[in-house]
């Protein structure tokens, strides 16, 4: 991206507006301007990520996080959750598995050595039982015993005392997604509310954990409703927010979903980071299939200031050494690791 492209964003009064708003002021943009982002031409892309990578440097520094994820249970969740493959309720080829501790173990071990600073243990469950929790708290400690990483989880919705045993045993950072905007959160999902998502959200803040709160785009909402989820997150104030794009899952009823197009999401990427400034805005799951190796690059270069590395949950991520070699490429450090619990 160059002068001229944002020269050429002149021509675009919301790009001059959000320049002295969200650049100047450090005031993120409205759900109605954020309308006004996704709606932007093909040719005021490169301008809205220039503006998008200005915002990041000014309000979050240079430092680029990264962060693993492992899954201690796959499969076999209760919840209809329309995207996931994780769900009892499809024919999907995913089935339940547990990992052990040794294995989650090494697998921190491996995070660890790309550089990565957080490590996130993940289970499909509605919520955690009592064995699950005992399993959480052993894997903690044997964790913190060998590795020196930041530990988050990832275990649906919890109860207050959950939340507390959590903060007790030193999780970092939480993190539950809301998904999508509450106007179509029931054509995603039917077996829990967005409500109960904010309470879970609303406790895991109050107990001073950082909450990590994400979207997943493409999943037939539209602009107006990607703006409100956006707003709706800006709102909510999480510490992170990751970005994922829908990768149709084979037996899911989002399967027929067609991928979203790189420029939307490119145009995504602009408007989540000029809705809010300071929050670490992190590429996840769907970028490989939806924006790939020159769309990644952009976004870098556009408001992303974190990274997942290696394979997600149930589909495959780029190579971790793709994703650090192209951050050494483009000069952007990789945060240290900085043990805040």
């Amino acid at each position: 991206m160059t002068t001229e492209a944002t020269q050429e964003a002149t021509g675009y009064a919301i790009l001059d507006l959000a320049r002295e708003q969200v650049l100047g002021r450090g005031e993120g943009l409205t759900e109605p301007q954020l309308v006004e982002i996704l709606q932007l031409p093909d040719d005021a892309i490169p301008a809205a990520l220039q503006l998008a990578h200005e915002v990041r440097l000014k309000h979050c520094g240079e430092d680029v996080e990264v962060e693993g994820i492992i899954s201690i249970k796959t499969g076999g969740c209760p919840e209809d959750c329309h995207f996931c493959s994780q769900s009892g309720l499809f024919d999907s080829p995913v089935r339940g598995v547990w990992l052990d501790i040794p294995e989650l173990v090494k697998a921190a071990k491996e995070t660890a050595a790309t550089g990565a600073t957080e490590f996130c243990i993940v289970a499909a469950v509605r919520g955690p039982d009592i064995k699950l929790m005992n399993q959480i708290k052993f894997a903690i400690d044997r964790i913190n015993a060998e590795v020196d990483i930041n530990i988050a989880c990832s275990l649906g919705m919890l109860t207050q005392r959950q939340v507390d045993q959590l903060a007790e045993w030193g999780v970092h950072r939480y993190n539950h997604n809301l998904e999508t905007a509450r106007s179509y959160f029931p054509e995603v999902v039917t077996t829990h509310s967005y409500e109960e998502r904010l309470e879970t959200c609303a406790m895991v803040k109050a107990a001073g954990m950082e909450l990590c709160c994400g979207a997943l785009i493409g999943m037939g909402e539209s602009l107006e409703q990607r703006a409100e989820l956006a707003a709706q997150l800006a709102a909510l104030e999480p510490h992170e927010v990751p970005l994922n794009f829908l990768n149709p899952r084979p037996g899911t009823p989002l399967e027929s979903q067609g991928i979203m197009d790189g420029k939307d999401a490119l145009r995504a990427i602009a408007a989540f980071r000029l809705a809010m400034p300071r929050t670490v805005l992190r590429y996840a799951g769907g970028r490989e299939l939806t924006l790939g190796d020159l769309g990644t690059r952009e976004g870098l270069l556009g408001g992303i200031n974190a990274v997942i590395v290696g394979n997600y949950l149930t589909t495959l991520g780029r190579p971790a050494t793709a994703d650090l070699n192209l951050l050494v490429e483009l000069n952007m450090p990789i945060k240290e690791l900085q043990k805040s619990l």
